[in-house]
């Protein structure tokens, strides 16, 4: 087993160790509910898929996050990106709904891009001051008080809906995933965030244009994030304040865990999509056991200064 282990890619490493801690963590919740309730619903595929409904939101800003990341920055622009999203998608209603919360993440995701690759601010600063910006503009426009506005019935079909018995989110989520995989991995485009991850200075002499590349990947974050603030709305059927704060965390640790260098320059996509599935059960598990949010905080944490300890001590390597 070891020398299986041993044997992988760097890459593929994190993403066995996820895909076992998932069995260890469905092992333990199931013996948690089998012995306090007398039943196993972790492993009945209603429960599982309402997991992966819920989850799908999570997924969906990971992977948004993976293509910042893997540059070597980060967007900590992501709770009231979601938050102003999802109010004025709620705002606007009607046909333009869901376009108006992309637009808005696509607007912050082109904001965020300049100041990162033409002001050369450090990407942690300039998000997090984007993200105090929308959180002023949005209490500006409630005044400080929830939005009285609701989700329409398209935002609450795309959240909430079914097709063929599998709800329409996970179905997103999907589309999501095959778009940032094939554009990761056969496109110019991927190639050179890889490249500019791994050295920008490098990837600039070679003839790649890592302002448009820097640009570009904070723009698909910032749609992501948008999405996701939509479809949440759609799942609350209401926008409300702070509803993105609780995504921030669980998306980097998603990405981390799943073996995205957090220097930038490595990782596989398969990697975040495993490690979104390891923090939805975590998460399902600790709320069984009544985890307060407190505990699921530092648990969070802990697994990303862990990650960062495995990973990015470790010498950069093209992916």
């Amino acid at each position: 087993m070891f020398s299986f282990i041993s044997n992988l890619k760097t890459e593929d490493k994190p993403i066995l160790i996820a895909a076992s801690f998932i069995l260890v963590i469905l092992a333990v919740g199931t013996g948690y509910t089998l012995a306090t309730q007398g039943t196993v619903p972790l492993l009945s595929a209603t429960y599982l898929l309402q997991q992966l409904q819920t989850g799908a939101f999570l997924g969906i800003v990971a992977a948004g996050m993976m293509i910042v990341i893997l540059l070597g920055n980060i967007d900590l622009s992501v709770p009231w990106t979601m938050t102003a999203a999802a109010m004025m998608a709620a705002t606007v209603g009607g046909e333009l709904a869901v376009p108006a919360g992309l637009a808005v993440g696509l607007a912050v995701g082109l904001l965020n891009g300049f100041g990162v690759a033409f002001l050369r601010i450090p990407s942690m600063i300039f998000t997090l001051g984007v993200d105090s910006v929308m959180r002023g503009l949005m209490v500006a426009h409630t005044g400080g008080f929830a939005p009285a506005d609701q989700a329409t019935d398209f935002m609450r079909f795309l959240a909430s809906g079914k097709l063929v018995g599998i709800p329409v989110a996970i179905f997103i989520w999907g589309i999501v995933s095959v778009v940032i995989a094939v554009g990761l991995k056969r496109t110019a485009f991927g190639r050179e965030i890889y490249a500019t991850g791994n050295k920008e200075a490098a990837a600039f002499l070679s003839g790649v244009k890592t302002r448009r590349v820097i640009v570009g990947s904070f723009i698909i974050s910032g749609l992501c994030s948008g999405l996701a603030g939509v479809l949440l709305a759609g799942y609350s059927a209401k926008a409300y304040q702070g509803m993105g704060n609780p995504f921030l965390l669980p998306a980097i640790a998603a990405v981390v865990i799943g073996g995205t260098r957090i220097l930038g320059g490595q990782g596989r996509y398969l990697g975040t999509l495993v490690g979104v599935i390891l923090i939805v059960l975590l998460n399902s598990v600790l709320s069984i056991m009544q985890m307060p949010e407190a505990g699921r905080q530092v648990i969070y944490g802990s697994v990303i200064v862990g990650m960062l300890l495995v990973y990015g001590r470790n010498a950069k390597v093209s992916a």
